[in-house]
């Protein structure tokens, strides 16, 4: 994307916090997921740049961003994202995956956001999203071993599905449906993966928190992959935001912001146009 420019700010632990910005109108923050970069996003925040500012965080341990640090955790994630607030003026928000998790964290209490988007968020309800495979991945890690290590988080997320599949078998099909650049990034991103799951199950039980939320939310999924724990766990979020509405896309799974993302960028501009308080942001 040629008008894409890098910006940099500084996070309340010291900790530099790169984001990459286009276009011009509204703010937005966007926040990647787990094993992704802001580069992954481009091409979505290039849809939204068409009628807002954007602004792709790079979440700790990527990029020009510091490290996760000895004291990560959600609490850093949101002062990271504030950062990016308070330089861009941003009141709007879309997250994917591990990053929805982050930007619901960041919309609970916090009256700064008129508008949250997000497509399958990491929130986990009563162990929907299994955490029992991070001590046998962080080993492997630990050894070098990091393929066995993706190999371990791609079965124990999926236990239903991908974790059925024999270890053997799966290295054979990743290998082979995952681009190299792609299988490179996804290695080197276990470590940071790791930390961050281990957050998502610190947060299992905090499903009342998101009662905090004032801004107007959208919760989006895709096409169903999710196993039946993860769709009810939606639902009870959906619930518990005061101000919450839901959209599914069918023909989608869970890459689609990355891979396939005009309908879902089309569904956060509508959403986006009946929340945002035009002329009222700043930019930075």
């Amino acid at each position: 994307m040629s008008d894409l420019t890098t910006q940099m700010a500084t996070s309340a632990d010291g900790t530099p916090v790169e984001y990459l910005s286009t276009g011009h109108g509204p703010h937005v923050i966007v926040v990647p997921g787990a094993l992704a970069v802001a580069s992954d996003l481009t091409a979505f925040a290039g849809l939204l740049a068409t009628q807002h500012a954007v602004h792709i965080v790079q979440r700790r341990g990527r990029g020009g961003s510091g490290p996760q640090g000895d004291r990560y955790g959600i609490a850093r994630e949101r002062e990271d994202i504030e950062a990016v607030r308070a330089r861009t003026g941003a009141r709007l928000i879309f997250g994917h995956s591990f990053g929805g998790l982050v930007a619901l964290r960041a919309a609970c209490g916090n009256p700064a956001f008129d508008a949250v988007a997000v497509y399958e968020p990491g929130v986990s309800v009563g162990g929907s999203i299994p955490v029992d495979w991070i001590d046998r991945a962080r080993r492997e890690v630990a050894e070098g071993a990091d393929f066995e290590s993706f190999i371990t988080f791609v079965r124990g997320v999926n236990p239903d599905q991908s974790g059925r599949v024999p270890r053997w078998l799966l290295r054979i099909i990743l290998r082979h449906a995952i681009p190299p650049a792609e299988m490179r990034q996804k290695r080197e991103l276990m470590p940071q993966a790791i930390s961050e799951h281990a957050e998502v199950g610190r947060f299992d039980h905090r499903l009342a928190d998101y009662r905090e939320i004032t801004a107007a939310t959208l919760i989006m999924r895709g096409r169903g992959r999710e196993t039946a724990r993860q769709a009810v766990a939606l639902t009870q979020l959906t619930e518990t935001i005061p101000r919450s509405e839901t959209a599914t896309f069918r023909t989608l799974d869970h890459f689609a912001p990355e891979k396939k993302p005009s309908e879902i960028a089309n569904a956060v501009l509508r959403f986006f146009a009946a929340h945002a308080r035009t002329g009222m942001q700043t930019g930075g």
